[in-house]
Order: C-alpha cells, then sequence, then structure tokens
C-alpha cells in the first residue's frame, strides 16, 4: 500500500480487499470521526478531568486551533512527533490536533526516559517532542534539549505547564542547537484549510509492550484502529451513559482504543482522565464521575481491591473492569464481582493489534480463569511449538496471530521482522498459551528469550 509511510511493512492486497468487503475497514479517518462525533454529540462531555468539562463540540474547536498552531510554528505534513504527556485532557486533544495537522503522534509512556525517547527520535527522524515541563520530579524539557543537542532531528519542543506552575522554558525560546520550544498552550490559531489523508496511512505510532532493550515502533493506520476501538466498544456494549476512566497510561492500546479512549468517544460516552495513578486518586475519581468502565492491570486491581477498605469510596456506579497486561491470578479475580458489584473482562492484548477478551456473557468459571478469545471474527490465530508446528489444544504453545487490526511489521526494523512475523504474515507475540474446549485462550507466561 503506497499510502503507508516508508519503512512499513503492508498488508498483501487480499487481506485489504477482504477486510474492506467485510466491512472492517471503511475508509474514514480517526480525525474525520471526531468531526463526526462533534456534531453527533456536540453538547454531551467528551473529556473530564477535575473540574474541567469539554465538550464534544469544544473538543472539536480545541483540536482545529491546536493543529493550525502547530502547523504555523513549522510542523509539516507527514512529520513525526514524540507524545510523552500524562493521562490529562491535553493529550487527547494533542493526538487528534498533530493528526488532523497531518503529523503522526508517537505515544511514548511518560515513565521513559532519554534512552528509549531518543531512540525513538533517531528511528523516526521526529522532528518534535511534547511533553511536561516537569512531571513527577523529572526534567522532561531537559532531557528533549539534550537529545535535542545530539542532533539532527529534533527541533521543536513543546512544554505543557500545569495551571498554576511555571518553569524557564515556558516561553517561546530557542537554544544554541537551533531547537524551538513552545508553550503548549500557545498552540491556539485560526484554523485553516483542512487535510485530507487516507485512512490507509499510519495514524499514529504505538510501542512495542515487554521484552527488553529498545521498543520496536508499531505503526497503526486509521483504518486498522478505528476498526478495534469499535469492535471493542460493540463488544461491552458502551453507550453514551458509559463514563470510561483512563487509569492505565493513556498511550498504551488497552487505554486508547480497547475499546478505551476512542471506543468511548465514538459512541458518545465521557472519558475522565486521573493524572495521579495512586488508588485513592483512581478511586474517588470512580465515585466523584460515576465511573462505568475502566481498564487495569492485575497488579493495580490489587491495590485498588486492597485500597478500598481504608478509602471508602463508592464505587457502585462499576458496571465492567478490565484487566489485562498480564495473567490474572484467580484470587484476585474472585474478588472483583463480590467486592465491586461488577463484571470482570479479562484481556490478553499487544500494541501491535491482537486483542483477545472474555465476552460479557461467558460463564463465570471462562472470565476467572482465561483471557477470552479474539476480537475480531477474521483474527486468525495459531499455537505453535518449537519447531513452528501446531500443537493440539490443551497443550501450551507460542501464540502467533494475524488479522485486521494487528500489524505486519515494526517500522523500519527489517532484522527484527524477520524474527517476529512469519513469512505468511504472523505476529509472533513471544506468550506461550493454551486453547480450551470451548476456543477460550489461556495466558500461561512468556517464551525464554522472547522480546517485543
Amino acid at each position: 500500500m503506497t499510502s503507508m509511510l516508508d519503512g512499513c511493512t503492508p498488508w498483501p492486497e487480499e487481506f485489504v480487499d477482504y477486510y474492506w468487503a467485510a466491512g472492517h475497514w471503511r475508509g474514514t479517518t480517526l480525525d474525520n470521526l471526531l468531526r463526526g462525533w462533534a456534531v453527533q454529540f456536540g453538547p454531551r462531555t467528551a473529556l473530564a478531568q477535575g473540574d474541567t468539562r469539554i465538550t464534544y463540540a469544544a473538543l472539536n474547536r480545541r483540536v482545529s486551533r491546536m493543529a493550525a498552531g502547530f502547523r504555523l510554528r513549522g510542523l509539516r505534513p507527514g512529520q513525526r512527533v514524540v507524545v510523552q504527556l500524562p493521562n490529562i485532557s491535553e493529550f487527547v486533544v494533542t493526538v487528534f490536533a498533530l493528526m488532523r495537522a497531518g503529523a503522526t503522534p508517537i505515544l511514548c509512556p511518560v515513565s521513559h526516559r532519554a534512552p528509549e525517547v531518543s531512540h525513538v527520535v533517531q528511528v523516526t527522524e521526529a522532528v518534535g517532542y511534547i511533553g511536561p515541563s516537569t512531571y513527577q520530579g523529572f526534567d522532561h524539557t531537559a532531557m528533549a534539549a539534550g537529545i535535542a543537542a545530539r542532533g539532527p532531528f529534533l527541533r521543536r519542543v513543546f512544554t505543557y505547564e500545569a495551571p498554576g506552575t511555571s518553569s524557564p522554558y515556558g516561553g517561546f525560546t530557542t537554544d544554541p542547537s537551533g531547537c524551538h520550544y513552545f508553550p503548549l498552550h500557545s498552540l491556539d490559531s485560526p484554523p485553516d484549510a483542512a487535510l485530507t489523508p487516507s485512512a490507509g496511512q499510519v495514524a499514529f505510532f504505538l510501542l512495542s509492550e515487554g521484552g527488553t532493550g529498545a521498543p520496536e515502533l508499531v505503526p497503526r493506520t486509521h483504518n486498522d484502529y478505528a476498526y478495534q476501538a469499535r469492535a471493542a466498544a460493540e463488544l461491552v456494549s458502551l453507550t453514551q451513559n458509559d463514563v470510561y476512566l483512563a487509569a492505565l497510561p493513556t498511550g498504551l492500546n488497552l487505554a486508547f482504543g480497547g475499546p478505551g479512549i476512542l471506543g468511548i468517544l465514538s459512541v458518545g460516552g465521557t472519558v475522565a482522565l486521573v493524572e495521579d495513578p495512586e488508588s485513592a486518586a483512581c478511586l474517588a475519581a470512580v465515585e466523584r464521575e460515576r465511573v462505568t468502565v475502566t481498564s487495569l492491570t492485575p497488579a493495580t486491581a490489587r491495590l485498588w481491591l486492597d485500597a478500598r477498605a481504608e478509602v471508602r469510596t463508592d464505587v457502585s456506579s462499576l458496571r465492567l473492569v478490565q484487566i489485562g497486561g498480564a495473567p490474572l491470578d484467580r484470587a484476585t479475580a474472585e474478588r472483583v464481582g463480590p467486592e465491586w458489584g461488577c463484571r470482570l473482562q479479562q484481556v490478553f492484548g499487544t500494541a501491535e493489534g491482537l486483542l483477545t477478551l472474555t465476552r460479557p456473557d461467558d460463564p463465570d468459571e471462562t472470565v476467572l480463569t482465561t483471557q477470552g478469545r479474539p476480537l475480531s471474527p477474521d483474527d486468525q490465530i495459531r499455537l505453535v511449538d518449537a519447531g513452528g508446528d501446531d500443537v493440539p489444544d490443551g497443550e501450551p504453545g507460542e501464540l502467533l496471530a494475524r488479522g485486521p487490526s494487528t500489524v505486519r511489521g515494526y517500522y523500519r526494523a527489517p532484522g527484527r521482522n524477520a524474527r517476529s512475523f512469519t513469512a505468511d504474515g504472523y505476529l509472533r507475540t513471544g506468550t506461550l498459551a493454551r486453547r480450551t474446549p470451548d476456543g477460550n485462550l489461556v495466558v500461561t507466561g512468556r517464551l525464554a528469550g522472547a522480546a517485543r
């Protein structure tokens, strides 16, 4: 597909044709989906953070004005920009604004430091960086300045300042390396002519999760990601009455689109954002915003369960809690329903696209003990032994996957692609799993030496 960035591995044309014919891919960019949501749900609350409320119409306007600001500051279509923001409303505005400006965001966890961020900048030739000036005692702008000084790509740094704070980077400045610094809030300009990218283009990059060493860049297209978020929203029956709490880092696949932020926006619901990841702050947000759906890791779920006895918050609004990121022990799984009064959904997911989930109507035993089935009916999975042969049901094997939301290769990584993808396009997840007689997957661990 020539519409994808150079350095990406396309889906073969026969798969492209099939995913279109099946209705999975629909040819609408994420940016244009937001325009439609603004028309459909205009006065409804899209984002809630503390005392701040942003409607769908206001979100769309802010995105357009920030996009114009990015172009005024010199960003050009096709350029890559690292986004390293915490769970704040500006994350959502910024990611959509970059797409609307024709740039390609790289969603980078705020916990990453110079080794990972510098690697990402070098691989993608990123010209821009967006992050907090400082966050939890770490100077992100100084980190970006160090990367810029080593050159040759990073030339624009946009810093976010929390309300009521100030920074030496708060004005328009230029350093000796020629890198320009701008406050993120300064990107407010009259909207200009809209770009019309193809939905087959890369919408943004995720970073590979798990493993050791530098992360790989995962190119997600508008077509494949819109399908993932829409299908996941349908699977859990999201409606405009739902409130999704972004408790996991917003740049992770599950939080951003599994269904996550994009899924809840697609139905006119509300995204509640909480910057403080501590259990007390998150549980308070559940009570304050009447949160109905959220996503957690097993470790975070245990912290929430243990903390609730002390903080005494009302979580009766919860109807569904997704738990993924690692296998969930049965003892924790059995606590969720009785202690929170909601349904548990176990999830296995990868930044590369595969999502398996238990279903809302699955028997309790399935929900307690498995990671469910693939999201799409056209996800193809295999469990194979060390020789690449399929293993019988009940036997552990490496999980391989391909489908309408699973990428066919990492960005500019031919060596890794040769190791991580089969000749016929299956992703080697490096995850060990077994299949139950009723077709559900049980994740049992990681393949020795595997890295994604």
